[in-house]
């Protein structure tokens, strides 16, 4: 089950990745809904995803 909510986690932040206030609040929710070790991978996958949307890099800083 927890694995199903990680990778739901992605799929919405990929559907809303057009808006940068959304993304924020979508990261927001994951951040208290997933494990530990499941927000490691989330990290991994966010760097890989938002690479190249500059956009979307101030929600990066609700992880650090």
């Amino acid at each position: 089950m927890a694995r199903a909510m990680f990778e739901y986690t992605k799929v919405v932040l990929q559907k809303v990745s057009f808006n940068s206030d959304l993304f924020c609040k979508e990261l927001e929710k994951a951040l208290r809904i997933l494990m530990p070790h499941e927000i490691k991978e989330l990290v991994i996958w966010l760097r890989q995803f938002t690479a190249n949307k500059p956009e979307l890099f101030v929600c990066m800083l609700l992880i650090k």
